[in-house]
Formats: structure tokens, sequence, C-alpha cells
């Protein structure tokens, strides 16, 4: 294909899912500013924790899209990638049983609303693998339906619960409710696609080697956040929760490019370039979010209230800490895309440092933000300056 027509191609698929993920994201934004009103700073610290948690279990779905995308591209069949995403369900399941009570331990809350907040990760599972046959297949209008849908599909139950004045455990559980039924009607989506001729079975491996490079991902996206419950007072970690609310929005907003340039990171003969455009446009997305972060910090008070004026002064810093991250996706992704899945000790090394400094050092808000933004932009830089120079 010309290479023009692959540049007209990737920018109406981005746009396309951008859409989808934006309007996703959107929804999960307006599902925190409610969240941080009704149940107060101590509460919605324990919201917040949850949600941290909540989103380390739904890892294997990550790595699984990125696995059914790319084994797609290489000619395995729906029904084989289907089987895998059914078996990658029934071990998150287990999973998420087996973690509630230590969870629930480690975040000071209870068994049952820790539960509620784990139990959406199968369900996340089986949702991850029909978004990964539309972005194999490149099929982009419809997967960005499927990710709009997601998101309201785990906001809105949650947002009518808060206001019938559920708590942290009730609202997310009501939130799994939602993603279960996106779940069950995405497969709609891909009737009629050509279907793939390799039905070797895929094992489970596959996708836990995919697993830790999104995990580790998580884990820096997410770690500091669940740290400062325990090491900053409630109301400071209240405050750092929303903070970090805008971590998330500079991590996941750019997602698009590197959903768009995966399948093409997933052929050798386009992987470099791939690389380097999602690279590119990456941190130019993530320089703007950086700067309407700076711009826009007058407005926490406005919408979150008084009580949040505090995390003003280090919204950027919050906000470049994700889009370094963000940056580090990029490149964790093209490991994957290749089977270059060793890269990630390099992140590994990243999450201990930034661990160790959390808890031996940190003790205020300022001091927590600024090791985890620290922590980010070493890894980002080393990774890819190692991925860049890769000559495989």
């Amino acid at each position: 294909m010309p290479t023009r027509a692959v540049s007209v191609s990737a920018v109406a698929g981005m746009t396309m899912v951008t859409i989808g993920s934006m309007t996703a994201n959107i929804a999960s934004y307006l599902l925190h500013l409610p969240a941080s009103r009704i149940l107060g700073v101590e509460r919605y610290g324990e919201f917040a924790s949850l949600l941290a948690a909540q989103l380390v279990l739904a890892v294997p779905a990550l790595a699984l899209q990125s696995v059914v995308a790319r084994e797609l591209v290489r000619g395995r069949s729906r029904r084989a990638l289907r089987a895998l995403g059914y078996r990658c369900a029934a071990v998150v399941a287990v999973l998420a049983v087996l973690v509630s009570p230590v969870a629930a331990f480690a975040l000071d809350t209870s068994v049952l609303a820790t539960m509620s907040a784990l139990v959406v990760a199968p369900l996340l599972v089986l949702l991850a693998t029909e978004q990964g046959l539309l972005q194999g297949a490149g099929r982009f209008g419809r997967l960005s339906v499927v990710l709009a849908s997601a998101g309201f599909g785990k906001v809105v139950p949650a947002v009518l619960v808060l206001f019938l004045g559920g708590g942290p455990g009730i609202v997310l559980a009501a939130s799994a409710v939602g993603t279960g039924v996106v779940a069950a009607g995405a497969r709609v989506l891909d009737r009629g696609a050509t279907v793939g001729t390799g039905d070797v079975r895929i094992g489970v491996g596959t996708v836990l080697r995919a697993s830790q490079v999104q995990l580790v991902l998580i884990l820096l996206s997410s770690v500091d956040l669940i740290l400062a419950r325990a090491g900053l007072s409630e109301g400071d970690a209240g405050i750092y929760a929303l903070g970090a609310v805008a971590t998330k929005a500079a991590f996941w907003l750019p997602q698009a490019v590197g959903v768009v340039l995966y399948p093409r990171m997933a052929n050798p003969d386009h992987s470099a370039g791939a690389l380097r455009s999602a690279l590119a446009v990456v941190a130019a997305i993530g320089a703007a979010l950086v700067l309407g972060a700076a711009v826009a910090s007058g407005l926490v008070t406005v919408l979150a209230g008084q009580d949040y004026a505090a995390v003003q002064s280090y919204l950027w810093i919050f906000a470049m800490q994700g889009a370094c991250l963000a940056v580090l996706q990029g490149a964790l992704l093209w490991a994957i895309a290749g089977e270059r899945t060793m890269l990630a000790l390099v992140a590994w090394l990243g999450l201990a440092v930034e661990v160790a400094l959390l808890t031996l050092v940190a003790s205020t808000l300022e001091q927590f933000v600024v090791i985890a933004v620290s922590v980010a932009a070493a890894t980002t830089a080393v990774v890819c300056v190692v991925a860049l120079t890769d000559r495989r």
C-alpha cells in the first residue's frame, strides 16, 4: 500500500478511535466528579483506591487485546482467538475471588466492596477479545463504537447508584453490570468479517508474557495512588486521588495512536516506522495536555470544590507523569507486537525504584508526585532509546 494511502488510513483510524476512546474517558471522568462531591474526601479516596486495584486485575484484558490483534494479523482464526478469550476470562474470574481478601486488607476496605470492584475484570477480558478482533482487522469505526459503549456502560449505572446513595462497593458493582451488557453485545459488530485460517490452539502463556508488560505499565500509573492511601493522611490521599485523574487523562487520551498503529507494528516490514510515528505523535499530544493542565488548573475548585484546592499547583506535574507513561506505553506496545517483551525489564526496575522511594522517602503530597513523575520520565527515556536503536 502506498505511503500516502497508509497515512490517510492511519489518520482516519486514529480519528475514529480517538472519538470512541475520548467518549469513554470523558464518561469515566464524569464519574469522578459526582463521586468526589457525594462521597466526600475520605470515601472518595477509598473509591479511587478500589478503581486502581480494579485496573491492576484488568491487566490481562489489555494484554489479551494486543495478543488477539497481533495473532489475527498473522492469520489466526477468530474461533481460536475467542477460545483463548474464554480461557483467560475463567482464569481472571478465579483470581478476582482469591485476590479480594488480600486487596481488602491492603487497601483497608471491606471484602464485599473490593470484590464488587474486581468482579468486572473477567467481563473486561471478554470485551477485550472482541476489541482485539476489530483492531487486528482494522475495523476502527466499529471499534470506536465499542469503546464508547463500554465507557457509558461502565459509568451510567454507577452514576445512577451514586445519586441514589450507594457507597463505593455498590457503585462499582453497578459499573460491572453495565460492562457485562456491553461485552455481551460487542460480538455482533464483528459479524461479516473474514475468517482466518490458523486454528492452532494459542496458550494462555502467550497472554501472560504480554500481561507482564501491561502490568508494569498499569502499576507505574497506579502505584503512587495506592501507596498514597497508606502514606498520606486521609485528606491528602483524597486530594492526591483527584490529581491522579490528570495522570490518567494524559496516559489514556493518546491511546488511539497505539491502537491504530499496532497492526503495522506487528508487521516486520513496517514495525520501525510505526514505532517512530507513534512516539512522535504521542509525545506531541502529551506536551499539549501538560500545557492544558497548567492553564486549566483553576477549574479544579470550580468542578470539585474548595476541599481540593491544594492540587492546583501540582496538576501539570500529574499530567506530565501521565504523558511520560503514554510514550512508554507506545514503546512497550511495539515490544508486544514484535514479541520483544524482555524490554519490560527496564520498566520493572523503574517500578521497584519508585516503590522504594515512595515507601522510604516520601511523606508529603509534593514528594509523592515529584518522585512519580521523575521515575516515569527516566524509565520512558531508557526504554525509548533501546527500542529506537533496535536493529532486529
